[in-house]
């Protein structure tokens, strides 16, 4: 089975199913498409029963990362940017929340850059394998922003609250073995050996009681995600707040121009 769309590809690797997100000259940024593919490669892999794990990994040098910065400038100008960035955000954290709950584990293949929403993306997965030269980072503060798509709730219950609130701070990008010493990444592999090494972490998972993993992963998900959606309704309407704000307008500003931006609290 193979199917290829304008922003994702879906393919089967032995009886592991891959989503590559596929916006390589936009880092694999997250746009409107990107969501509706994932939504579409999510119902195509609904209730098959061929598969004992799904990984997930982005085309060219980077894993993804984050929003669509430029199609956001151009939705934010002369537009009402409450509801526009509700419909997205709430549409980035259903798409989340199906990786989240995918009834297989869930591997992240992180290649290079998972910034912003390509981090909350990793954070969505049950397992998180990563290239040497990968750098992961929540960035939301460098546009003024806090996080939208759950780095607020998954990132503490990962790494702890205060490295998270060190990564949600400074917009920092960090070395994938940094973050396998906080507990974010499960394995760091050479560059040329990612493919290999998840391939063979989900033939691993494929030799195991693929059905009590599970209910494991159903177990642990419900102990962690008690006020899940609580949390991320909170989250919400806090980063709908922020985009309407000065910093926001002048943090997707500089990114556009390639320059440091020069927020002032407004």
């Amino acid at each position: 089975m193979r199917m290829t769309e304008k922003t994702i590809i879906l393919e089967d690797r032995g009886r592991t199913a891959w989503i590559t997100l596929n916006r390589p000259d936009a880092l694999n940024s997250i746009s409107p498409q990107l969501i509706d593919d994932l939504n579409e490669a999510l119902d195509s892999l609904a209730g098959r029963r061929d598969f004992c794990a799904l990984a997930i990994t982005g085309a060219g040098r980077a894993f993804c990362a984050g929003a669509d910065l430029k199609a956001a400038r151009a939705r934010v100008d002369g537009a009402d940017p409450d509801e526009i960035n509700t419909a997205f955000l709430d549409d980035l954290r259903r798409v989340l929340l199906r990786i989240e709950e995918f009834p297989a584990p869930v591997i992240a293949a992180v290649n290079g850059l998972a910034l912003a929403g390509g981090l909350e993306m990793v954070l969505a997965c049950d397992l998180v394998v990563a290239a040497r030269s990968a750098k992961l980072g929540d960035a939301h503060a460098n546009y003024g922003l806090v996080p939208g798509g759950g780095s607020s709730v998954r990132l503490p219950r990962k790494i702890g609250p205060t490295r998270a609130k060190q990564l949600i701070f400074t917009g920092d990008f960090l070395p994938a073995e940094t973050l396998m010493d906080w507990g974010l990444v499960n394995e760091v592999v050479a560059d040329d050996e990612l493919g290999d090494a998840v391939q063979a972490l989900a033939v691993r998972l494929r030799d195991g009681p693929t059905r009590a993993y599970g209910n494991a992963r159903r177990l642990i998900r419900e102990s962690l995600n008690t006020q899940l959606a609580t949390q991320l309704e909170n989250e919400g309407n806090s980063i709908v707040a922020m985009g309407a704000t000065a910093d926001f307008r002048e943090g997707v500003t500089a990114f556009v121009e390639k320059r440091k931006p020069r927020f002032t609290g407004n």
